[in-house]
């Protein structure tokens, strides 16, 4: 009797982790994933240094934005507004997204990692070379992946 109870138990067990990993993998997000084009694409829209060109990317609500300054925004409504005013003194700019980038589907969301190399000129005519991290959470929303967090970081010199 103890063979067989072991055998039930071994059945049971089996059919249990199989309920789980369906349940799991039904919680993935479906359709194509975001992608190092993609993260180029808002890097470029960033590039053109009005947030009007990069707003499709981000989710609209209560999310928060962390970069390089001032510290951190609660929605896209203050990041738009704030980065405007960061970007004022700024006449060019070029980000690209460098070989290291990462993408990790994570369930319902994606979250992916890359350094950025940044080239940009300020209105005095002073250029600013840098490379600056990125980590960048999405989450489909109406069938599209949009940022819902976003942490840009520069380290320090």
């Amino acid at each position: 009797m103890p063979k067989r109870l072991s055998t039930i138990l071994t059945c049971i067990l089996a059919i249990s982790l199989t309920a789980s990993a369906q349940k799991k993998s039904a919680k993935m997000a479906s359709g194509p994933m975001p992608d190092k084009a993609l993260m180029q694409k808002i890097w470029d829209g960033w590039s053109t240094l009005n947030p009007d060109n990069t707003a499709k990317f981000y989710a609209k609500g209560e999310h928060t934005f962390f970069d390089i300054a001032p510290l951190k925004y609660n929605n896209w409504e203050e990041y738009d507004h704030g980065v405007r005013n960061v970007l004022a003194d700024v006449k060019a700019a070029t980000c690209t997204v460098n070989d290291d980038a990462q993408i990790h589907p994570a369930g319902e969301y994606v979250w992916g990692t890359a350094t950025v190399k940044s080239d940009m000129t300020e209105t005095s005519g002073k250029r600013d070379l840098s490379t600056f991290r990125w980590t960048v959470i999405w989450g489909k929303q109406d069938g599209k992946w949009l940022i819902v967090h976003e942490h840009v970081s520069e380290p320090i010199h």
